[in-house]
């Protein structure tokens, strides 16, 4: 395969972390892995991390640069708490563009990707470059359904009414528009942020998540349940009203109402624990509920054969790393046919419940219907077991960089095939 030189834009971007810093480094790893030479345009305080990161990363160390930039320390204190963070993300992205240019006078690079953030609503301005122009993945089109939004508090209301006003404004930002224009090919998280583009700008646009996993030895063994104990439950992340965990615990009181067994235990903790626990007492399912603020994630790892089921019954999520680290465990997924986490469960490693054009009491019905079907069969659980792995295997990191940048990858077929001019590929 012969060696590009890419430039790839990552505001976040450091090892060792989730979420979008994991997601900068690791396709710059994974890239730099299949044998191109790696340029990255970061920000200053990542710089520790990564050196940290690059002394550990083997061979492909010697094929990775990175340039760290920042904004004056005047308007990096004017950004803390929050405060400007977007007006100062959009002045970052355009001095990072000024950076980009300098360089590729110097390197004179094959390709250019915007990785983070990797969020549709905020530009990137690495398109004027005038070399081919990879944009995402990036989410940010999802949208939790108005019928499903009704338990929302009413911080949650204005919240997803201000993102839904922001998702349709956004489209006339001149900015944004550029970027689109400018994009010779458009990675799109889910297909609710593909329906989002501009319809122009769908012919040249591909549907991808952003995230991978590491390889895990197969060596934990569920542990057997006593019939009694019935079937039990996992949920892990953060307690907000978007988790939708609000129809996990009504559709465990459905399983109880049926005589199925069941326990539920949820890791985390956030702004609607109160308002959960609360649910659940009222719900008459406390006793079958466990509440656990924090773990340590390697504990957390080797808890995953302890239960029969992840539950992710999320409203918008883009991605869902969680979700994909409980199907490497050997976790089956229920989860909704809404955003990234309908994007990796299937029939093999879990149920995708529809909720789309449903009410709540629908959505909980048909939640229940899938636990249900697990409660009843040791045996599906212990093949859906074995097809959460398989499937998480699907998005080991290398297999994803390599859908953009190996052998016959999108952005790498397209620069080489078409004189590294315009990339030239199918509509999925």
């Amino acid at each position: 395969m012969e060696s590009l030189k890419l430039l790839i834009s990552a505001y976040a971007c450091e090892p060792g972390k989730g979420s979008e810093p994991g997601v900068g480094w690791r396709w710059a790893l994974e890239s730099a892995r299949l044998g191109h030479e790696v340029w990255v345009i970061t920000r200053e305080n990542n710089r520790p991390g990564i050196a940290a990161g690059l002394a550990a990363a083997g061979p492909a160390a010697g094929r990775m640069h990175f340039v760290h930039y920042d904004l004056p320390p005047a308007l990096r204190r004017w950004k803390r708490g929050g405060r400007g963070v977007h007006l100062y993300y959009l002045l970052w992205q355009w001095g990072a563009w000024r950076v980009a240019r300098r360089l590729h006078a110097e390197q004179r690079f094959d390709a250019v990707q915007h990785l983070t953030f990797g969020v549709i609503r905020q530009p990137s301005f690495m398109g004027r470059l005038g070399i081919p122009f990879v944009l995402g993945p990036v989410g940010g089109g999802e949208r939790a359904p108005l019928a499903l939004r009704r338990h929302f508090p009413w911080r949650g209301w204005l919240r997803d009414g201000l993102r839904d006003l922001v998702n349709f404004s956004v489209r006339f930002d001149p900015f944004v528009r550029g970027m689109m224009a400018q994009a010779t090919l458009i990675l799109v998280k889910t297909p609710e942020t593909l329906a989002w583009l501009p319809a122009r700008h769908r012919g040249k646009a591909q549907t991808m998540l952003e995230i991978g996993i590491d390889a895990r030895p197969d060596t934990e063994q569920a542990v057997v349940r006593p019939a009694a104990e019935g079937l039990r439950l996992l949920y892990v992340g953060r307690f907000l009203d978007l988790k939708g965990m609000e129809f996990g615990l009504r559709a465990l009181a459905a399983l109880h109402a049926r005589g199925q067994a069941a326990t539920l235990t949820l890791i985390g903790n956030g702004p609607e624990a109160r308002h959960w626990q609360h649910l659940a007492e009222a719900l008459g399912v406390s006793a079958s509920v466990n509440w656990i603020a924090w773990m340590k994630h390697d504990e957390l790892l080797a808890a995953y054969a302890a239960y029969d089921a992840f539950v992710f019954p999320s409203l918008r999520d883009s991605s869902g790393n969680v979700v994909l680290e409980a199907m490497a465990g050997g976790l089956p997924v229920v989860c909704l046919d809404l955003g990234g986490p309908a994007q990796m469960v299937d029939a093999s490693c879990g149920r995708v419940v529809p909720a789309s054009g449903l009410g709540e009491a629908e959505v909980v019905a048909r939640l229940a219907d899938a636990l249900a079907e697990f409660a009843s069969s040791a045996e599906l659980v212990a093949g859906l077991r074995a097809g959460a792995r398989a499937r998480a295997g699907q998005f080991a990191w290398r297999r994803v960089v390599a859908r953009v940048w190996g052998e016959g990858g999108l952005g790498y077929a397209g620069v080489v095939g078409d004189g590294r001019r315009r990339f030239v590929f199918g509509h999925a």
